[in-house]
């Protein structure tokens, strides 16, 4: 299966027919574009759940896990949103598809720890709702080591990285990263800060690049300072992005998926090289 996201994601391997989907929504265009969509693209079968009920029963009826949801905010015999509230209680991952949207409807949305949220307000909607589908479904092949001494800031950041599906390891000093980095070569993206105690982000990255390069590792500063020549200096030590905290949400998101997404095409460059030679 190859996949192509309008953002420039790059999806080529296994089929993803495997997984569960139920779109909860009662609109007939949106369900008939999102149905004709995943199953162009993916090759899914999703079930279409028009009521609240229909939701519960999909849930209740049929033992095989819930993959993935994408709802509305509401639906009929959920005016108030109990849908959505039902599929984060029940810890089913969920995409919101929505019309309805101001600030106060986002801030709930992200306290909720939802996997995403999309706006039906343009006629790219359904597709950036496919590559969120995509990216949910496939981000298990990215595997993110996060670096940082603060226990809280290491928990936040991997139950954020986990509501997106990736699978993520920790390491609570500099020393700790680098072994780790040498027992799991599959990690293709590290999350380090700046100030820590033995080895600070700066020289972690300097020492991540005498074995890695960009092309097979990407690395993301972060820090909570004020100083605005940090980004700088960790970009001249072989760093690839940097955010300063507290983090927006979309913000942090889309800079975790530019990155994987610049490898990704690395890799498809090189493969096509190679087949050429």
């Amino acid at each position: 299966m190859n996949f192509l996201g309008i953002s420039g994601m790059q999806y080529s391997g296994e089929t993803l027919e495997k997984h569960r989907i139920i779109v909860g929504e009662d609109s007939n265009v949106f369900t008939s574009m999102i149905r004709q969509k995943l199953k162009e693209l993916f090759n899914i079968d999703v079930e279409i759940c028009r009521t609240f009920e229909d939701l519960q029963q999909a849930y209740e009826l049929n033992p095989e896990p819930i993959t993935l949801a994408i709802s509305n905010i509401n639906l009929p015999g959920a005016e108030s949103g109990e849908a959505l509230n039902y599929l984060v209680d029940l810890s089913v991952p969920t995409i919101v598809f929505t019309a309805t949207f101001q600030d106060s409807i986002r801030e709930g949305l992200l306290a909720k720890e939802v996997v995403d949220y999309i706006i039906k307000d343009s006629v790219f909607a359904i597709d950036m709702l496919a590559e969120s589908v995509c990216r949910f479904l496939t981000n298990q092949r990215h595997h993110v080591l996060i670096v940082d001494d603060s226990a809280t800031a290491r928990a936040l950041l991997t139950s954020r990285l986990k509501r997106y599906n990736f699978r993520v390891s920790s390491a609570e000093n500099g020393a700790v990263a680098i072994e780790t980095l040498k027992k799991n070569p599959d990690i293709t993206l590290v999350i380090t800060d700046y100030n820590m105690p033995d080895i600070d982000g700066f020289e972690l990255t300097r020492r991540i690049r005498h074995v890695r390069g960009s092309h097979q590792l990407r690395v993301i500063g972060v820090s909570s300072s004020n100083d605005r020549l940090l980004s700088a200096r960790f970009l001249k030590a072989g760093g690839n992005d940097f955010m300063m905290r507290p983090f927006i949400d979309e913000e942090f998101y889309c800079r975790v998926n530019q990155n994987l997404d610049t490898l990704v095409q690395i890799k498809s460059a090189q493969e096509r090289i190679k087949s050429r030679g």
